[in-house]
């Protein structure tokens, strides 16, 4: 399967750039079981953190809920560029998404619209009480090199190849 390019929309203003989120894109925030969340602080000090339950939301948004995240939500507070990637990792493909965050708390508008995804994917199970809303700015394709060194490799022989590797078969 080949990677689509991401389409994208420009605003009134020349470098305010909204991107959309493609069905490929959809399929691999469905089919990763984490994703890596980069942010900054003010002083310039990074954090990565993994997230263990986002989604996407409509069509330009990720929504990740806040369940052990104070380094993060203080960050994106001070400095709201974040970076957020994930992958198939068996297909050993997915995206690096680049964009605006927000904390929303539950008093805020659109809150609840949102937790009902995440709450939907947890079974409440893991209580939160802010997320952390991105809005989308770019989008690039994560690829395992043995797809560029080996062109010919398929993604079925990729999977094979991985659950040997993770000792899943």
């Amino acid at each position: 399967m080949a990677f689509r390019p991401i389409h994208q929309t420009r605003t009134t203003r020349q470098e305010d750039e909204t991107m959309h989120l493609t069905k490929d894109i959809k399929k691999y925030i469905n089919q990763s079981i984490l994703c890596w969340l980069a942010t900054t602080s003010a002083d310039g000090i990074p954090n990565v953190s993994p997230k263990e339950i986002f989604n996407h939301y409509g069509t330009e948004e990720i929504i990740i809920a806040n369940i052990a995240s104070p380094q993060t939500v203080r960050n994106i507070r001070q400095n709201d560029d974040v970076c957020v990637s994930f992958i198939d990792i068996l297909v050993q493909k997915g995206y690096q998404i680049k964009g605006k965050a927000v904390i929303l708390k539950n008093s805020d508008t659109g809150f609840s619209e949102r937790e009902k995804v995440l709450v939907d994917m947890t079974g409440g199970k893991y209580p939160f009480s802010t997320i952390t809303n991105i809005t989308i700015r770019q989008v690039k394709s994560i690829i395992a090199p043995k797809y560029l060194l080996y062109p010919e490799t398929t993604e079925a022989q990729q999977i094979e190849s991985a659950k040997a590797a993770y000792g899943l078969l």
